[in-house]
C-alpha cells in the first residue's frame, strides 16, 4: 500500500462527470467553479479534471438541500393544532 495521499485519487473528464450527473460540460465547469466540485487541471495541455469523491459529496449535499426543502415545505402547510396540540388546555379541579 503507498503512503501518497494521491493514490486513491480518481479523476473524471467533465464529460464523464456530465454523464453521471445529467447535466452539461458546461454545467459542470460552472458547480467546479462555484467550488461545489473539485477540479484540477492536469497534463499538457492542462485539461479539466474532477475528483471522482467529490460528486458523491455533491449528491449527498443535494439530497440533504432537497431533505430539508421538504421539511420546511411541510412546515409551512402544518396547522397550528398540529404542530402545538389541539391548544386546549386543562386545569386541575
Amino acid at each position: 500500500m503507498s503512503d501518497d495521499p494521491t493514490s486513491n485519487v480518481r479523476l473524471l473528464a467533465p464529460a464523464q462527470v456530465g454523464e453521471v450527473l445529467g447535466v452539461t460540460v458546461d454545467e459542470v465547469m460552472a458547480l467546479v467553479h462555484e467550488g461545489r466540485l473539485r477540479g484540477l487541471r492536469v497534463g499538457s495541455p492542462a485539461r479539466w479534471r474532477v475528483d471522482a469523491a467529490s460528486i458523491d459529496e455533491y449528491l449527498d449535499d443535494q439530497a440533504e438541500e432537497a431533505r430539508r426543502m421538504a421539511l420546511w415545505r411541510q412546515s409551512q402547510t402544518a396547522s397550528f393544532p398540529e404542530l402545538w396540540g389541539s391548544g386546549i388546555v386543562r386545569r386541575p379541579d
